[in-house]
């Protein structure tokens, strides 16, 4: 059972919303948030930071230009519905852009968590676990054990 589903269940939800039904900025909204919790759980399993690093560590991996650059990674692995779902979210217009983000790397980063959130509507975890690993491969390098 995916985590949409099980959250769905527990509200009594029968039908489950169609992610092609709902706004684009929409879908980004729940993307930013499976995006969040798959950087922060990744980076809670690898690195043994305090808190504030790993604040900072995270906040790298969230922003514009980490989102932009984690979409580059994945870019070539997407199918056809996948760059639909990304496209869509690019090219919404929310109205405002924050101060200190590239234009281009916000409408990527959009894009991006359209497309998490569109797949989380599908229940397809799988998948997106899939993307993260691509996405997140070169930036999160487990810390090594020290030797005995």
């Amino acid at each position: 059972m995916s985590i949409h589903s099980d959250i769905a269940n527990h509200l009594g939800i029968a039908r489950p919303a169609d992610p092609l039904s709902l706004p684009a900025l929409t879908l980004a909204y729940l993307g930013d948030t499976v995006y969040d919790l798959y950087v922060r759980t990744v980076l809670a399993e690898t690195l043994r930071l305090p808190m504030r690093a790993l604040h900072l560590e995270a906040a790298k991996h969230v922003c514009a230009a980490g989102q932009a650059a984690a979409y580059r990674r994945i870019e070539p692995a997407l199918t056809d519905a996948e760059q639909a779902a990304f496209r869509r979210g690019r090219n919404a217009h929310s109205g405002t852009v924050p101060k200190h983000a590239d234009v281009r790397d916000y409408r990527v980063a959009t894009g991006l968590e359209a497309l998490l959130g569109h797949l989380y509507l599908l229940g397809e975890d799988a998948r997106i676990g899939e993307l993260m690993r691509l996405a997140l491969a070169t930036d999160i390098e487990p810390e090594k054990e020290p030797e005995s």
